[in-house]
């Protein structure tokens, strides 16, 4: 029923009204205690994902699979030029427009999106209500300051996610158990890298680590 990708739009819903009434009314230092709180849950959440693996040495060699694939295909990078691109083709003058086209990208380029559908799409939305809390946060912020485009982009959410969780739907005959638990670690750990961004503690380049997830299905069935 894709219970988590419907939560996730209604929070960026909720949120961006919110920020188009109250939004400049919040400090900053509270919206950065609250996301500081938030990233912390994110990163409990990745643990437990990533300690449900059975087989370590699929984790390691997905994730240093992935990384090189990654890093070859420059993923972040592409991802990045694909996102200034797309701006430099609007109207400045479009608020909506640019609302709409900068948000869409921060809420569905990324690691949290992917893993979040694909385990939304076999049953398990817990990622995407993580997902969504952060979302419906953020969109205050987002809306407060570049308007009701950020209401836009929930349709872009909405219909981009919903896409990997009815692929993943449909290939849960290749996603067997063990398959899933392995793709469920690797994905814990990218969500775990995500909180240690949003932390500031380090920077990851997790959009080159998104091959891992799909590495992993082939490592477990090779071993």
């Amino acid at each position: 029923m894709m219970i988590g990708n419907i939560v996730n739009t209604i929070a960026i819903l909720i949120g961006g009204s919110l920020g188009l009434f109250i939004g400049d009314k919040i400090s900053e230092s509270l919206k950065d205690i609250v996301m500081q709180g938030l990233s912390l849950a994110v990163l409990l959440i990745g643990l437990k994902m990533a300690l449900q693996t059975q087989n370590m040495p699929v984790v390691i060699f997905s994730l240093v699979l992935g990384g090189i694939i990654g890093e070859f295909l420059s993923i972040k990078t592409n991802l990045d030029r694909l996102g200034d691109w797309i701006e430099s083709k609007l109207d400045s003058e479009s608020e909506i427009a640019a609302g709409f086209v900068h948000t869409s990208l921060i809420y569905c380029v990324g690691a949290m999106a992917i893993t979040g559908a694909i385990q939304d799409g076999l049953g398990n939305p817990s990622t995407l209500y993580s997902k969504s809390l952060l979302d419906g946060f953020s969109a205050i912020a987002f809306s407060s300051t570049m308007g009701p485009g950020v209401l836009v982009s929930a349709i872009s959410v909405f219909l981009y996610q919903g896409s990997i969780a009815l692929l993943a739907g449909w290939s849960q005959q290749i996603l067997i158990d063990p398959v899933i638990t392995e793709m469920t670690a690797v994905g814990g750990l990218l969500i775990v890298a995500i909180s240690l961004n949003l932390l500031e503690i380090v920077n990851i380049k997790v959009g080159n680590l998104l091959p891992a997830i799909f590495i992993s299905i082939f490592l477990v069935y090779l071993f």
